[in-house]
């Protein structure tokens, strides 16, 4: 991970705590498209529900997670290895979007935040929690704040208001200081969250 982002993390007390207790880039090495369809199964689950979902999904796609494996695998199996009806559309629509456009960092390295999430939105079936999570996770934007993400916001409560209720106005003042690395504090942010 960036030293300079570090450098600039560390200077807050509660942060600092975070970088030495927690290693949130220890994950697996997954694309553009699967990281889209792992943002799409983890819509409106919680983490628990949404990795063992995952794990059906790509084992069904014996680990070949492709526009062309989605767009080729059976409905009802996808369905029956935990998508809703709307996911597997989702993850359909995504698939023909990969297909004719390139979502990779390379092809919208252009395109600011604000147009990437535009661009994402445009796909149906992806909000913009999810363009968030794929500017966060997969183009690696450093200074994303996703506060439409529950996990986010309780995790900010719980570190810095005692668990107490914050506005979001709030929130993005406690994250203020983090600039321009605010993608690399959120994803400590969770890593805290899930190790409750």
């Amino acid at each position: 991970m960036n030293e300079e982002a570090h450098a600039v993390l560390r200077e807050d007390p509660v942060m600092a705590g975070l970088l030495d207790r927690h290693d949130p880039y220890a994950e697996p090495d997954w694309d553009e498209y699967e990281r889209l369809c792992i943002s799409i199964i983890n819509q409106q689950l919680s983490t628990a529900s949404a990795a063992a979902v995952r794990e059906r999904v790509f084992d069904l796609l014996e680990g070949d997670v492709t526009p062309a494996s989605v767009l080729a695998a059976d409905e009802a199996a996808l369905r029956d290895a935990g998508l809703s009806r709307n996911k597997v559309e989702y993850v359909q629509n995504a698939a023909c979007a990969f297909r004719e456009n390139d979502y990779t960092q390379t092809g919208l390295a252009s395109y600011t935040d604000d147009e990437v999430v535009d661009l994402l939105t445009d796909i149906k079936g992806i909000g913009a929690w999810t363009a968030r999570m794929y500017l966060l996770f997969v183009l690696e934007r450093p200074d994303v704040l996703p506060l439409g993400d529950l996990a986010v916001r309780r995790g900010i409560e719980q570190l810095y208001g005692d668990g107490e209720e914050l506005t979001r106005a709030e929130m993005r003042e406690i994250a203020e200081p983090w600039r321009p690395y605010r993608s690399v504090a959120t994803r400590y942010i969770w890593a805290e969250y899930e190790s409750d």
